[in-house]
């Protein structure tokens, strides 16, 4: 696989994600931008412009149509994939820390942060109910009373969402009932990223404790450990390309703290 240097954002990456195909991938940084690459050649196809704060996450639906992106200027928002267009915005009350598509593409989750004397949230909205996007109000709502949700990603089939926390804890949600399924603890610090692998059965955690790690989506069983000389940003599974399996597996792409380039 050749390395391809891509240079579109002007402060640290907050997390990249290639969609479902892996021709595509988009990077979201500490600045409003949003960017999308063709992930062959490293061609920026374009930049999805509204945003007026950092972006902390991005996420596509299942055929690429749409793309949800959630930010620090207290705002999460859909996009036109292809035209960049806006087609909704959702506002809350603190930034929007993670964002994502279930596996149908119908339903989106969004966390926002502990801050300003507002708890943190996991909020969970149908768009096949205009009114839900119009009154800005979702159909279902997990508190979480603890440790702030950092980084969520849905697991498989839309049944769960697992999450990562600001002290290194894992949680899986219900997405029925928002209960929590699962409760394990690999990481020592602050989760960053969670993205899921192409089929869903596996997921890659980044962490501030300098490392990635590898974990079975159903169980949350810890698979494999990618260390680091210094906290990771985002980590992505390609595809397109199996990395992570044998001895001297890795996962597509490991972003330290302050790349600005990829």
């Amino acid at each position: 696989m050749k390395p391809i240097l891509l240079q579109g954002h002007e402060r640290s990456i907050t997390q990249i994600k290639y969609n479902r195909e892996g021709d595509l991938l988009f990077t979201v940084a500490k600045d409003p931008i949003v960017n999308v690459w063709y992930s062959v050649n490293g061609e920026r196809l374009g930049t999805y412009m509204g945003h007026t704060g950092a972006v902390w996450c991005v996420d596509a639906d299942w055929d690429t149509k749409h793309v949800l992106t959630g930010s620090a200027d207290n705002s999460c928002r859909l996009w036109d994939c292809e035209t960049g267009k806006q087609l909704a915005l959702l506002k809350t009350n603190s930034a929007v820390r993670t964002c994502g598509f279930d596996f149908g593409g119908n339903i989106i989750m969004f966390s926002t942060d502990k801050q300003m004397g507002y708890q943190c949230f996991v909020s969970f909205f149908d768009l096949r109910d205009p009114s839900q996007i119009d009154s800005n109000e979702p159909y279902m709502k997990i508190p979480c009373n603890d440790s702030k949700i950092t980084s969520a990603v849905w697991g498989p089939l839309g049944e769960c969402i697992i999450a990562g926390h600001e002290g290194g804890e894992l949680n899986q949600y219900s997405a029925k009932s928002g209960e929590v399924l699962v409760n394990v603890k690999e990481h020592s610090r602050q989760i960053n990223d969670i993205q899921l692998s192409r089929d869903m059965t596996m997921f890659v955690t980044a962490s501030k404790d300098n490392t990635a790690k590898l974990f079975d989506s159903t169980t949350l069983e810890h698979q494999k450990t990618f260390r680091t000389e210094r906290p990771v940003n985002s980590a992505a599974l390609s595809p397109n390309y199996d990395h992570v399996r044998g001895p001297h597996a890795h996962p597509c792409v490991l972003l330290p703290q302050d790349v600005s380039r990829i």
